[in-house]
């Protein structure tokens, strides 16, 4: 049998604003990343999706971002090495207030951040040097087979690789930008056909139409692409049908 962390962003709504499907999608992950208001989210729908998450028993994380609430945290900014690190360091530190550190398993980068960690030496390492001077417990969510991925493993940081279920792979592992059109799959059938094959073969099709292995220990799945909480259904049913375990990252990296 094979292992699997399953993992949503959520807790992306603002005020009065809901966004996504939070309350069924969580019902099919192992992990949740929470929004933590600097791209979406405030006080209020963290401590909601935290409560959402203990009610369903999901592993909860810190889902820090750049400050760019108009922007969906997906536009870069330019920031020195100690502002990411304390950016992050704000951001977790808020998760810490309503759930306690004891009840936090991982954190993952939101958007820009993320995609600049991905490839950016000084990026990647005020991350990991962040999260790593909060607690030598917490997870680091990388991207699989990224040089965030090394620098972590470097570092000697408890890491989860990542993939996405929903998101075109390029033929350097990297995210497709979001930018070129049909970067996000929205094909039902082929996002579950396509994450099965991720985990019983270890590799993806690219965007450019090549096959390249890919060691990962998370899945992504985004809870405001169209369909997600049908799709997330699926993918489950089709873990459990080919003997595959939807874990808890903390479980699947052990």
């Amino acid at each position: 049998m094979k292992r699997v962390d399953l993992n949503a962003d959520i807790g992306e709504s603002f005020g009065s604003y809901k966004l996504g499907y939070d309350e069924e999608i969580v019902k099919y992950i192992s992990s949740a990343n929470i929004a933590m208001g600097f791209h979406a989210g405030d006080h209020n729908w963290i401590k909601k999706t935290v409560d959402l998450s203990l009610e369903h028993k999901v592993s909860i994380g810190a889902h820090p971002s750049y400050p760019d609430l108009a922007g969906f945290g997906r536009r870069e900014m330019s920031m020195t090495y100690e502002e990411i690190e304390n950016l992050i360091k704000y951001q977790v530190g808020a998760l810490i207030g309503f759930v306690g550190l004891e009840n936090i398993s991982h954190v993952k980068p939101h958007g820009a951040l993320y995609n600049k960690a991905v490839k950016d030496e000084i990026t990647a390492k005020a991350i990991i040097s962040s999260i790593k001077s909060i607690s030598k417990n917490l997870i680091h969510v990388v991207l699989a087979g990224s040089l965030w991925e090394q620098i972590a493993l470097d570092s000697g940081v408890k890491i989860s690789r990542e993939t996405y279920a929903d998101r075109e792979i390029m033929s350097d592992g990297s995210l497709c930008p979001r930018s070129v059109k049909g970067s996000v799959i929205e094909d039902p059938q082929r996002i579950v056909k396509r994450t099965l094959q991720m985990v019983k073969n270890n590799e993806v099709e690219t965007f450019d139409g090549k096959k390249i292995e890919i060691d990962f220990d998370s899945i992504c799945l985004h809870g405001d692409t169209k369909g997600s909480v049908q799709i997330a259904k699926s993918i489950k049913k089709s873990f459990e049908e080919n003997n595959i375990i939807i874990s808890s990252m903390s479980d699947v990296i052990l």
